[in-house]
């Protein structure tokens, strides 16, 4: 039995696991004929202590969010996906995703890569990808690289 997904929302982060998950979600809209998400969810967190000392780190990562989008939003529809549609949000990226973006957006298949964060910070806080796993209401393909699996 197979699953025509009609909104798909991938996570992109400018990272090498994160362009295979885009890569993959374009495979996916393409044959369900889906509308495609892309997000990039600017993760707050690591403003914290950073923002006293650098009060520009917030504007920066605005622009090269929607730097990243733009670029795959082109890609996307290079590709031959006709509804592309890019969000960029505030937050913690593990609770965005799953809780607020996916649900408002009527999403039916999250797509995100393995890993992302440190092995210490997997430890103490847990994974983007396993929270999304745990916690999003639809679908979820965890897309992992060569050095992941």
């Amino acid at each position: 039995m197979t699953s025509q997904y009609k909104n798909i929302l991938v996570a992109v982060d400018g990272s090498e696991e994160a362009k295979k998950s885009f890569n993959k979600s374009l495979e996916i809209a393409k044959a369900d004929s889906a509308k495609l998400f892309i997000t990039y969810v600017i993760d707050t967190r690591t403003f914290a202590s950073i923002d006293a000392y650098d009060r520009t780190i917030a504007e920066r990562s605005r622009l090269f969010g929607e730097e990243l989008l733009n670029e795959y939003k082109e890609t996307a529809e290079k590709a031959g996906v006709t509804n592309v549609e890019t969000i960029l949000e505030y937050g913690s990226p593990k609770v965005e995703i799953p809780r607020e973006i996916a649900p408002k957006q009527e999403i039916d298949l999250i797509v995100c890569g393995a890993t992302g964060l440190t092995a210490v910070e997997r430890l103490f806080i847990g994974s983007v990808s396993e929270h999304i796993t745990r916690y999003a209401k639809c679908d979820v393909l965890i897309v992992r690289n060569e050095e992941t699996k």
